[in-house]
């Protein structure tokens, strides 16, 4: 078995409907064709149905399952009452949202217009939180239970340069996560989020870092595991999260970056590009062993190493 596989056993959601935002491209659509390959009738949502037409028949073709094509800007509540409404006509009460849309600039904050910065926060924290009150108050009126999965980020937590916006709406999406687990328990609705790490799509890499920068910040080099995610990885955890395999988990968020936070927030960490000749003169010095010339010569080795 290998972690691009599927994880959970076919038809496990069989009968159910599940919303996707952002569905029709990235990791949204590979989210969205994993539960429809579990039997899942999924609804995938963005403002542009061209797309999203493309990408319904595609999953339609390889899974056999229902899936439906429906255009909406998350930003605007009523088109997002409008995307829940056309789902129960068509396909029945929903059971799943996955709040997935999501949108970015890398830029030095002042070099951003507050329109740009708006956009980051309504599309991504906005929309997220029109989907989830308009679904909330689907399920409570209905007396249904649900289940809301958020994508965020491990700098939701963390915070990060560069990506201002993007950080603020990740972390409001985090705590609205976490305060509905509580509040809306009651009502038999479960809210847990993602924090993906690198999963590199087709074209967001090369409009993020452009040129020469998307080697020189090559995503695989920050994470101790030495590789970026497969998207059936985040899939597989997805799948598991809206599932009734996972239905004591509430509130929380799951971590999927191969250790990449955790390398960057440890003081030491960056320690691992000392080569082994400079630890033997530290550890030669440290107990004043060997002579002088040779302590010199292994510094000298470790030190010309680090150059290179």
């Amino acid at each position: 078995m290998s972690y691009s596989q599927g994880m959970l056993k076919e038809d496990v959601f069989k009968g159910k409907v599940m919303v996707v935002t952002g569905g029709g491209t990235g990791l949204g659509k590979s989210m969205a064709t994993y539960f429809s390959k579990l039997g899942a009738s999924v609804v995938i949502c963005s403002r542009k149905f061209e797309v999203l037409e493309k990408t319904a028949q595609e999953i339609h073709d390889l899974t056999g399952n229902k899936v439906l094509p429906i255009a909406c800007d998350v930003r605007i509540y009523e088109q997002v009452e409008q995307v829940i409404n056309e789902t129960e006509r068509l396909l029945g009460p929903i059971d799943v949202l996955l709040n997935n849309a999501a949108g970015n600039f890398v830029s030095p904050t002042e070099r951003l217009s507050h329109r740009a910065f708006d956009t980051v926060v309504d599309i991504v924290l906005k929309g997220s939180y029109n989907f989830t009150l308009a679904m909330g108050k689907n399920w409570i009126s209905a007396k249904r239970p649900g289940t809301i999965l958020n994508i965020v980020t491990t700098y939701a937590w963390t915070g990060s340069g560069y990506v201002v916006p993007s950080a603020a709406a990740k972390a409001g999406i985090l705590a609205m996560t976490r305060s509905l687990a509580v509040e809306w328990a009651k009502y038999s609705i479960r809210s847990n989020a993602i924090a993906p790490g690198p999963f590199p799509t087709e074209g967001a890499w090369s409009r993020l870092l452009p040129g020469s920068l998307k080697k020189k910040y090559d995503p695989a080099l920050k994470v101790p595991i030495g590789r970026v995610g497969d998207h059936q990885e985040l899939a597989n955890l997805a799948a598991y999260l809206v599932s009734d395999f996972s239905a004591y988990i509430n509130g929380e968020v799951v971590t999927i970056d191969g250790g990449e936070w955790l390398k960057g927030a440890g003081e030491f960490n960056e320690l691992d590009k000392v080569p082994d000749e400079l630890w033997d003169a530290m550890e030669m010095a440290r107990n004043k062993t060997g002579s002088k010339l040779k302590i010199a010569w292994a510094y000298f080795k470790g030190i010309r190493k680090i150059k290179k």
